[in-house]
C-alpha cells in the first residue's frame, strides 16, 4: 500500500513538473496568473450573477440564491474541513517551482478554486445546459493555472473538481425538486 501511495505522490510530482516548468511560456506565464487571481473570479463570479439577476428567468433568477449556497458549501468543505485533513504543503512550500503569484500560506489539498468553479458549473448544468457549455471549460481553464502558477500539484485540482462536482450535483437535485420547470409561473402575471 505505502509502494502505491509513493507512485501516486511521485506521479503527481511529475505531472506538476511537466505543467509548471515544461508547458510554461511566455503566454501561459501572461495568462495563467490574471485567470486566477481571487479578485478577477470575485468579479467575474458578481457579473455573472448580476446578468442573470437581469435577463434570466424567475427559475434561474431562485437559482443565484442556489449558486451562492453551492460556493460556501464547496469553500467551507474544501477550506475549513479538508484541507486541514490533509495537511498538504503548497508546491511552493517544498519544492523548487516557477512560482507566479504569491504562495499563500494554507495547505493544498484540495483547491478550493477548483471546488468553487466545478461546483457552479455542474449546479448550471443541471439548471441551465447551455451556460454550463461556457462554465465547465472555463472551470478547467482555472484549476490547470493553479498547477501553472505553482500553488497546487494536479491531484490537488482533481480533488477539488471532484468536490465541487459532486456539491453542484447534489444542490442542483435540491433545486430541481424545489423549483421544477413546469411549476413555477412566468412573471408578469396572467
Amino acid at each position: 500500500m505505502l509502494d502505491l501511495i509513493q507512485s501516486l505522490i511521485s506521479a503527481d510530482h511529475s505531472i506538476f513538473f511537466f505543467i509548471n516548468k515544461t508547458l510554461a511560456n511566455p503566454v501561459t506565464d501572461f495568462i495563467m496568473p490574471l485567470v486566477t487571481i481571487d479578485l478577477h473570479l470575485k468579479i467575474f463570479y458578481g457579473f455573472c450573477l448580476a446578468l442573470i439577476l437581469w435577463k434570466g428567468d424567475r427559475r434561474l433568477r431562485y437559482a443565484v440564491i442556489f449558486s451562492l449556497i453551492t460556493v460556501a458549501a464547496t469553500d467551507l468543505i474544501a477550506s475549513a474541513f479538508l484541507k486541514h485533513l490533509f495537511a498538504r504543503p503548497r508546491p511552493c512550500h517544498t519544492l523548487d517551482i516557477r512560482l507566479l503569484v504569491p504562495c499563500g500560506a494554507g495547505f493544498s489539498m484540495p483547491s478550493s478554486h477548483a471546488a468553487n468553479l466545478f461546483g457552479q458549473a455542474f449546479l448550471f448544468h443541471s439548471i441551465a445546459r447551455k451556460i454550463s457549455w461556457y462554465l465547465i471549460p472555463f472551470a478547467i481553464i482555472v484549476a490547470l493555472s493553479r498547477v501553472f502558477v505553482g500553488v497546487h500539484y494536479p491531484a490537488d485540482i482533481l480533488v477539488g473538481a471532484a468536490l465541487g462536482t459532486v456539491i453542484g450535483f447534489l444542490i442542483a437535485k435540491i433545486f430541481c425538486r424545489i423549483f421544477p420547470e413546469r411549476i413555477i409561473p412566468p412573471q408578469g402575471g396572467g
